[in-house]
């Protein structure tokens, strides 16, 4: 993921220069999955609030031929670190919450560190050096009942710096936020998620993923390796929830998009928060509070969403508040991300055009 945020900085210098294309969107969408032996994937954009395109190419399960729609439930990834960081900021609009306080404050049972103190701010910017997977964690088998259990893995590492003096991306550090939801609320971070962003969003297909339970419509995972995309051995995601253990489709992350547009989660003022750059010094794409700039140099936060990639999953939201448009694209195979991303780009050359007839 690190690799990932890294390599968006071309986004940064060229979201315009490269929104143009001569085909349509269904040809590109079905030109990318053939291309790239991608298995299945879904895409739409909205304009006002409305879906202006939206389709499907490939299979959710290939061996039982299974077609792949903008209502599979997919994993999202670290798309999900954005809803997180909304759930935070609802938190900061209630005054239960203070982004610059001690994180002991919320959670007192939290080992301190001798590199320093840590705060939601700096949990939200990845600039907290709480450390991220280490050995086969990414890969984890072990199921985890609570957050509490997730944390216990990695809360007694050292940091890997000062907090606030570098951004270093870890999915670890959400875990944490999950759990300061949690305390502050009194809800599990599920109940919490439920109704608070996804009921009021009208996310009807957005859930904590269970391996041990079945999903109706729910997508086959898939890896790509040497240009050959093969069936993965599922993951378990208890250790991550908040910060990328959901599965979700493509209409309900276009829902989550228009949900912050329409101010139906947090206020045009907290949104616009969220958009400012916290990361002013780092390599690539700058980092907001729990959302990547992508908009231009001098306007980074124009345009803003957050990528996904993790087993049986490449995904992209993006959301430009100037233009009331967000476009959202969910592959069920690993290893795509890049084209996943570019495909996102690419959409937004359609919809200005469909915006201006």
């Amino acid at each position: 993921m690190k690799k990932l945020l890294l390599g968006l900085s071309v986004l940064l210098i060229s979201l315009g220069a490269c929104a143009q294309t001569p085909k349509s969107e269904d040809e590109l969408l079905k030109n990318l999955v053939e291309k790239e032996r991608i298995v299945g994937m879904a895409a739409a954009y909205s304009i006002d609030g409305e879906i202006a395109w939206k389709n499907a190419e490939g299979f959710a399960c290939k061996d039982d031929k299974i077609p792949f729609s903008t209502t599979t439930l997919t994993r999202p990834a670290s798309v999900a670190k954005a809803m997180t960081a909304v759930a935070i900021m609802q938190l900061v609009e209630q005054e239960k919450l203070d982004l610059d306080e001690n994180i002991q404050t919320y959670l007192p049972n939290l080992p301190t560190k001798a590199k320093g103190q840590i705060t939601t701010r700096q949990l939200l910017t990845h600039t907290s050096g709480v450390d991220g997977y280490i050995n086969d964690e990414a890969e984890n088998k072990r199921q985890f009942d609570h957050l509490a259990e997730a944390i216990a893995v990695f809360e007694d590492r050292p940091l890997k710096f000062e907090p606030g003096s570098q951004f270093s991306y870890t999915t670890y550090g959400y875990v944490i936020l999950g759990r300061v939801i949690e305390e502050i609320s009194g809800q599990s971070y599920e109940q919490y998620m439920q109704e608070n962003i996804w009921n009021p969003a009208q996310m009807t297909n957005t859930y904590v993923e269970h391996l041990d339970k079945n999903y109706e419509n729910k997508s086959c995972l898939y890896t790509r390796k040497r240009r050959k995309a093969k069936e993965a051995k599922a993951n378990n995601l208890s250790n991550r929830v908040p910060g990328g253990g959901l599965i979700t489709t493509v209409e309900d992350l276009v829902k989550f998009g228009n949900a912050l547009l329409e101010n139906k989660l947090i206020k045009a003022e907290t949104f616009a928060l969220m958009r400012e750059n916290q990361t002013p010094n780092k390599v690539g794409n700058p980092y907001g509070l729990g959302v990547v700039l992508y908009g231009q140099a001098e306007d980074p936060g124009s345009a803003i969403g957050h990528a996904g990639a993790q087993t049986g999953s490449s995904a992209q939201i993006m959301i430009i508040p100037s233009k009331k448009t967000v476009i959202v694209a969910l592959a069920n195979t690993s290893h795509v991300w890049e084209k996943v991303i570019g495909f996102t780009v690419d959409l937004i050359g359609f919809a200005d055009a469909k915006r201006d007839k």
